[in-house]
């Protein structure tokens, strides 16, 4: 089982530029259907995804029929017009199947004739009446969260890695240290 966000149509490359680093760090692939608002090779992408776009497994498509025909598994719409909060999902159910966390266009969404046949697959973020929906980047990040902690990814670290400080960082040092050290940062 492999988890995997898809982009339909995005337009703000610092959304996307987010979403890379998300995916990077929840051990997902991101999967672009065109069009995109941008040029994958553009600098704020770049930008948003710091240093982890050469970790990046992603790929492209031309059109949501070229998608659905090369991945199989079970997908999940998010949209505004969702009945159900993600919340419910039992991704555990999808033991054998990829999973695919489908968000749409920050304009417009995913296209109306995909959510329809999609009914029951359609989630809602719960919000108040005050906004249309979430920034889509945060949306990402939400459902990757909720995915990831139900499949327990070997990948993913509850603790902070040895390739960084490592897990018993706060516990080895004294306190006077901790406070020089994070003035540095």
């Amino acid at each position: 089982m492999k988890l995997n966000v898809v982009l339909y149509h995005p337009e703000i490359p610092q959304n996307t530029g987010n979403i890379m680093r998300s995916c990077v760090g929840f051990h997902a692939k991101l999967h672009l259907i065109e069009p995109l608002g941008f040029s994958l090779d553009e600098k704020h992408l770049k930008r948003s995804c710091v240093d982890y776009f050469e970790y990046l497994d992603y790929a492209v498509y031309k059109n949501y029929d070229e998608f659905v025909k090369k991945n199989p598994g079970k997908y999940y719409f998010f949209t505004r017009y969702g009945h159900k909060s993600p919340i419910h999902i039992d991704f555990q159910e999808s033991k054998e199947e990829n999973i695919y966390l489908i968000l749409g266009a920050e304009s417009t969404g995913i296209a109306y004739d995909i959510l329809k046949e999609n009914l029951d697959s359609c989630y809602r973020i719960p919000t108040t009446d005050k906004v249309r929906s979430l920034n889509l980047s945060n949306c990402a990040a939400i459902v990757l969260f909720l995915a990831s902690s139900q499949i327990q990814d070997a990948a993913i670290y509850a603790d902070e890695p040895d390739t960084f400080k490592g897990k018993d960082f706060l516990e080895s040092i004294e306190i006077e240290e901790l406070s020089q050290i994070h003035k540095e940062y």
